[in-house]
């Protein structure tokens, strides 16, 4: 493979740009410290003091490719536009990358790993489930809807790579989304005209409106344990 990083660049830089072509070229196993030192013109030691080991490397790789991906996430979560329209579209991107990027996503979703990456576009997606919480259309808790969304989606673009392209539908992600907002909500295709459990809808509500009360009349533990109750009755079968 020709060298596509420049010496001009500090060694951090050519050692990211090195192993992100080699990912994309050859997936995961390409990246080893061998090849990425020789792509980067580097010593393998500078690796290591870099980034301190493969994982470290893994993970800023993953977060060097995902860059643009969790700017443009952060870019959709408009504070004024409905959350379950935003979820639509980050679930939309979200499939748009791992179509695009599958070695990366592998790489970051499905290696038994956890990645700062990954980690960051679970929070943005809690942030906007959050809102929906917040409006009273939750049927759980935000914790359990943000990780039913992350595994209704991160199994659906696993499923997808796992088929060669003219085996893939085209019309079942949206499908999926829409089965899974009505499943976390009162909104989606099923869920709409469908009324939340008034206790579970109200506790979750609330547990999200509590961070910003600040109420004098709690305390900080008492606030703590209210939180946890209300988690509980959101989640109730």
């Amino acid at each position: 493979m020709a060298k596509a990083t420049s010496s001009v660049l500090p060694p951090a830089e050519r050692i990211l740009a090195a192993a992100a072509d080699l990912l994309r070229a050859g997936g995961i196993d390409a990246v080893s410290t061998r090849a990425v030192a020789t792509e980067a013109g580097v010593q393998p030691p500078t690796i290591y003091r870099q980034f301190g080991d493969k994982d470290g490397l893994l993970d800023a790789v993953t977060r060097h490719v995902l860059e643009s991906y969790i700017d443009r996430k952060r870019l959709l979560t408009d504070p004024d536009a409905d959350p379950a329209l935003i979820l639509r579209e980050l679930w939309d991107l979200h499939v748009e990358f791992g179509m695009q990027q599958p070695h990366c996503y592998l790489l970051t979703y499905g290696q038994g790993r956890r990645t700062s990456a990954a980690d960051e576009t679970v929070s943005i997606l809690g942030e906007v489930i959050g809102r929906l919480g917040a409006a009273g259309r939750l049927t759980m808790s935000v914790r359990r809807a943000t990780d039913y969304f992350r595994a209704s989606g991160t199994g659906f673009v696993m499923s997808q790579l796992s088929l060669a392209s003219e085996e893939r539908d085209a019309e079942l992600s949206g499908i999926i989304f829409e089965a899974t907002l009505a499943a976390v909500s009162t909104d989606g295709r099923r869920g709409r005209g469908r009324k939340a459990n008034d206790v579970r809808a109200r506790a979750v509500a609330l547990r999200e409106a509590l961070p910003e009360s600040r109420t004098p009349a709690l305390s900080a533990a008492e606030q703590g344990l209210l939180a946890e109750w209300l988690d509980r009755l959101a989640d109730q079968a």
